[in-house]
């Protein structure tokens, strides 16, 4: 990963745990205001189910925007809004995703951490997921991650492509 790359995801990291702490049911760990690894946090399923629940801040999803492949219009259509829409919530500071964007949110912050732990830079993890896969069916793994199902393929063979298994 580029330094650039490693930067992103310090600060989604940072932004994570900043976001956590103001939770009342993690206000008391206040070692993880240095930063969550990303590992680390989604290991964690009931924090992870807490996050959804409680919403992801416009804060939050701008770090993880700038660290993800995504364009706005991605983003609109994985999260089945309209472009302008999304575009209204980014200049709301104070606004608060439902837990049904937040999910869709969090499962596209994994597969971003994940595929940037696989490939060396952003635009290598976003060259292949524009590509078709022979593994995936001759799909684009962007077009699998519209829902769970399609999320858990993407990152099952992201992790198949770290251990050098090739299909």
């Amino acid at each position: 990963m580029s330094d650039s790359d490693y930067q992103r995801v310090d600060m989604v990291a940072e932004e994570m745990a900043t976001y956590v702490t103001s939770l009342p049911r993690y206000s008391r760990y206040s070692a993880l205001t240095k930063g969550i690894p990303l590992s680390s946090f989604f290991s964690d399923r009931m924090l992870v189910v807490d996050v959804i629940r409680q919403g992801i801040p416009t804060s939050l999803f701008m770090s993880i925007k700038d660290m993800a492949p995504f364009s706005d219009q991605e983003w609109s259509d994985f999260l089945d809004i309209s472009l302008k829409s999304l575009q209204r919530y980014k200049k709301e500071s104070d606004y608060v995703f439902r837990s049904i964007h937040s999910e869709k949110i969090i499962e596209l912050v994994e597969v971003t951490a994940v595929g940037l732990e696989v490939f060396d830079s952003q635009e290598d993890f976003a060259a292949w997921l524009n590509a078709a896969s022979h593994a995936l069916g001759n799909r684009r793994p962007i077009e699998l991650l519209r829902d769970s199902y399609g999320k858990e393929l993407v990152l099952s063979e992201l992790h198949r492509i770290d251990r050098g298994i090739f299909v």
